[in-house]
């Protein structure tokens, strides 16, 4: 036993040593592959290293638990390169939520990272901090990683282009306005007062467009203006307006520290409604009728052992798990996913298409156009009419269609797109359970009996 653990921590040393210098993910996987812990870092191969040196306090650093996971469980693992580090801490809780590694305490909760936000269907646009974004009439900014940065900079934005954070209803058609009295961020210039009519519909409107093109660009005339005014005031021995301006100044750092809406998606914020995305796909993909049943197919394996393929099954844009399916490889034994697809859709489609089982209005296909073609050519051999055949891969998310030589470009926010997501990862994570599953009692002989719950293999 002893020698099978030296024999894993040469095998991290050595996995450690190759990786970039450069900002990521990294995740710790055991014997089966399970992934036991997911981190960030600014330099993938000092941090990953960092666990696995001799001298390592990992108990004092890292806490027992992290301790015993490097002694006696890491065996293995695997990184994604980010672009920045706030992509990596934004992928990093992304992946913790999806995955919910056992030795990861925190960011296994339902709390979203928040963004800033702009009405676009109001008179006088609103500015606001929000974790429950509208997913629509609103432009977002984010999500930010640092919360507190956010609120820090929303005042300093605020006395530049003095917009209004309230929740008013505001009318421009409202002659009463007039008569209103305004809050005390006017009297303190923070804002115009749209809701006193101190200012009109058109000059609100271009303070809102010079902030978004505020937040659309570095701030790198704000930023030299701030340092400018921090040295004066710093020369003048006006210590504490420099402090103050040494605080704008990190605030509008903290500005930067955001993601991309459409990029690093948080699926809890953004609810979409099953029968709103059912209608989307009506006219998305041109058909007769809203569909009611989805089934989404995956492929799993690791270099192409213990290849499995998964089936999910949604009716009325929700998830039906009685009808889930499961299906182990065994035309091949190749690394080889379009072999795995054929035999799969093989399987689940030969008897459904006789009505001897729910038959589907819609298939979709995790991955591009190659693996749409190799299940469209299984359709092509059965005597009925296939249902609607899609794909759809990550990263881009470009919809794949049979029968179409362009693929759809849905907007990320966009009910049909979001819906297809749902089935696509649904698939994948259902896939990559059996997958796990068939590791471990291939890598350890446990019992991997189907769970009595779901339908067994088909």
């Amino acid at each position: 036993m002893a020698s099978q653990r030296d024999s894993a921590r040469e095998h991290l040393r050595q996995v450690a040593a190759e990786l970039p210098q450069a900002p990521g993910v990294y995740l710790f996987k055991d014997a089966a592959g399970v992934v036991l812990y997911v981190g960030k870092a600014k330099n993938l191969r000092s941090r990953v290293a960092s666990y696995l040196q001799p001298s390592a306090d990992l108990a004092a650093t890292r806490g027992p638990e992290i301790r015993r996971m490097i002694e006696q469980l890491a065996a293995d693992v695997d990184w994604l390169a980010c672009d920045s580090e706030v992509d990596a801490m934004l992928r990093e809780n992304r992946l913790i939520k999806d995955i919910q590694p056992r030795f990861n305490e925190q960011l296994k909760d339902d709390k979203s990272f928040p963004y800033l936000q702009i009405t676009t269907r109001e008179d006088f646009p609103r500015v606001s901090i929000t974790r429950q974004p509208q997913s629509k009439n609103a432009r977002l900014y984010g999500p930010f990683v640092a919360a507190a940065d956010l609120r820090a900079a929303l005042p300093l934005m605020q006395r530049v282009f003095k917009f209004r954070t309230c929740k008013l209803d505001i009318d421009a058609s409202d002659e009463g306005r007039r008569f209103f009295r305004p809050c005390i961020l006017y009297n303190i210039k923070r804002c115009t007062a749209p809701c006193a009519a101190k200012v009109s519909k058109d000059a609100y409107r271009e303070q809102i467009k010079r902030l978004r093109q505020f937040l659309e660009s570095k701030g790198s005339a704000l930023r030299r203006r701030l340092e400018r005014d921090m040295k004066e005031a710093a020369k003048a021995l006006a210590y504490e307006r420099a402090a103050e301006l040494r605080d704008e100044l990190r605030a509008l750092d903290g500005l930067q520290q955001r993601g991309l809406v459409d990029e690093h998606v948080q699926p809890e914020v953004f609810y979409v409604d099953p029968t709103e995305g059912l209608a989307r796909l009506v006219d998305a993909l041109d058909l007769p009728a809203p569909p009611r049943i989805v089934e989404g197919i995956d492929i799993a394996h690791l270099a192409g052992g213990e290849a499995c393929g998964a089936m999910v099954c949604f009716i009325d844009g929700r998830p039906f798990k009685n009808a889930y399916r499961r299906y182990k490889i065994k035309s091949h034994d190749r690394n080889d996913d379009y072999a795995s697809l054929r035999e799969v859709v093989q399987r689940r489609y030969r008897y459904a298409g006789m009505d001897r089982e729910l038959f589907p209005d819609i298939v979709l296909i995790d991955g591009g156009r190659g693996q749409l073609s190799a299940a469209a050519s299984v359709f092509e051999r059965l005597e009925f009419a296939p249902p609607a055949l899609l794909s759809l891969a990550k990263r881009e998310e470009l919809v794949h269609v049979h029968g179409h030589p362009e693929p759809l470009r849905l907007a990320r926010r966009d009910p049909a797109l979001r819906l297809l997501q749902s089935v696509r990862d649904e698939a994948h994570r259902f896939a990559q359970h059996y997958h796990h599953i068939l590791r471990r009692k291939a890598t350890l002989g446990e019992d991997a009996k189907p769970d009595k719950r779901r339908r067994g293999k088909r």
